[in-house]
C-alpha cells in the first residue's frame, strides 16, 4: 500500500516514457539561425554607428583646425587623419572636402574672417565595415556613404 508521500509523485519509469531525447536538438537548430542573425546584426549596425560617430568627429576636428587664421589644407588634413587612425579606419580610403556651406571648394588663405567653412569626410561603408550579413539578409550595402561634415565660421 502507497503512503500519502508517494500517491502524488510518479514512478520514474513514467517521467522517462514522456522525453524525447531528441528535442533539444531540434530546437536549438530551430532557433540557432535566429539568434545568430539577431547577434551578427548588432554587430554589424553598432559598427556602422562607431564608424558614422567616428568620421562626424573627424570632420569635426578638421573644421577646427581650418578655423585658425594661417590654417593649411595639410593642417585640416592631419587633423582629420589623426582622428581616423585612432579610430582604426585609416587605411579605409576616406575623402576630405573642403568648402563654404554652398559646396565649392575654397582655398584656406584666401577665406576671410567671419566666413563659414564646411569640411566634410566620407568613406564608403564596404571599405570600412565589417560585414557579417549579406544585403540580402538585412546587412549594410557595401555602397553606402558614411559622411559627416562641419561647418564653422573662421577666425580673424
Amino acid at each position: 500500500m502507497a503512503t500519502r508521500n508517494n500517491i502524488h509523485q510518479p514512478s520514474r519509469r513514467m517521467g522517462l516514457r514522456g522525453r524525447r531525447p531528441g528535442g533539444a536538438v531540434l530546437e536549438m537548430a530551430l532557433v540557432l539561425p535566429i539568434l545568430l542573425y539577431l547577434a551578427f546584426g548588432t554587430v554589424e549596425y553598432g559598427y556602422y554607428f562607431y564608424v558614422k560617430h567616428n568620421v562626424q568627429s573627424a570632420a569635426r576636428e578638421g573644421a577646427r583646425a581650418a578655423i585658425v587664421p594661417a590654417a593649411t589644407v595639410s593642417d585640416v588634413t592631419t587633423a582629420v587623419s589623426n582622428v581616423m587612425t585612432a579610430a582604426g579606419l585609416q587605411s579605409t580610403g576616406y575623402t576630405t572636402a573642403i568648402t563654404n556651406t554652398s559646396d565649392v571648394a575654397v582655398t584656406l588663405s584666401s577665406v576671410t574672417a567671419g566666413t563659414a567653412i564646411k569640411v566634410r569626410v566620407q568613406c564608403t561603408w564596404g571599405s570600412v565595415g565589417v560585414h557579417p550579413l549579406p544585403t540580402t539578409l538585412g546587412g549594410i550595402d557595401t555602397s553606402k556613404m558614411v559622411r559627416g561634415s562641419t561647418v564653422m565660421r573662421k577666425e580673424g
